[in-house]
């Protein structure tokens, strides 16, 4: 397991944090279809005495026009996202796609845009919680088996696995059993899932093809950092008969039970 959170893990500087205000950036597609991981976002950050700001002209991180080739609607929105947190020095969201987005790809998509420097300021809330506030136990119990699921950007691009590992650890009564193969990635890629379906579902049934035997070992709960590809393999396993059951959580909400 250690082995597997080591690949390929990007380095940052991390800079101290000193109480300054959080800025919360909210994915269009959490706001829409997940919703309590805001909740329980907020909930963790308030239980830290951060303040929090919600900036409410907030759009979307450009990520899906990017990810298709359309560079010049993404530079669009990414200018949207830099006007409206460029005075916040701390921005925090529950998806390490987006801050992956932010962080990593803002740069590739216009290197001279302002937004480049926002960008860098983007952290998944996982990250934030070890990383910077260094703070790894929050006292919740949660008596299941669980596995986790870490999306190719959390993994590859923002090197969050060790921080999700740890948070996971710290949860009293939690037996966590992990999904073989977990750095394979489900094959959800945005609009790469509709370009693409068939070799999508293909990837995306190996995933659950993995899920299910964590299932047969008395899992039911997956919990991750990145709800976008729940929306995939989630959507996957609402269809298949014996999987249909099988809970999927943002890890935040595990902390906050």
């Amino acid at each position: 397991m250690i082995e597997a959170l080591e690949r390929a893990v990007p380095t940052w500087d991390y800079p101290e944090y000193k109480g300054e205000e959080v800025a919360l950036f909210i994915p269009c597609f959490v706001d829409q279809f997940f919703p309590e991981a805001g909740v329980a976002t907020v909930k963790i950050l308030e239980k830290l005495n951060i303040p929090i700001v919600y900036p409410e002209d907030q759009t979307c991180c450009g990520q899906a026009a990017f990810n298709s080739g359309y560079w010049d609607d993404a530079r669009k929105v990414m200018a949207q996202f830099g006007r409206v947190f460029e005075k916040y020095r701390w921005i925090v969201t529950p998806s390490s796609a987006c801050a992956a987005m932010c962080r990593v790809f803002f740069k590739e998509a216009d290197p001279n845009s302002p937004a480049v420097a926002v960008g860098a300021r983007v952290f998944e809330l996982s990250e934030f919680l070890v990383d910077v506030l260094k703070k790894t136990d929050f006292g919740a119990r949660f008596p299941q088996k669980v596995a986790m699921h870490i999306g190719c950007h959390g993994r590859r691009e923002l090197g969050i696995a060790r921080a999700a590992q740890t948070l996971i650890d710290n949860i009293r009564d939690l037996e966590y059993v992990p999904i073989p193969n977990v750095e394979e990635c489900c094959g959800f890629g945005g609009t790469f899932s509709v370009k693409m379906p068939g070799t999508s579902l293909a990837m995306g049934n190996k995933k659950i093809e993995n899920i299910r035997k964590v299932y047969r070992e008395g899992v039911r709960c997956i919990a991750t950092t990145d709800l976008s590809c729940a929306m995939h393999f989630g959507g996957m396993m609402r269809r298949d008969p014996e999987l249909k059951s099988l809970q999927i959580r943002y890890l935040a909400e595990l902390l906050v039970d």
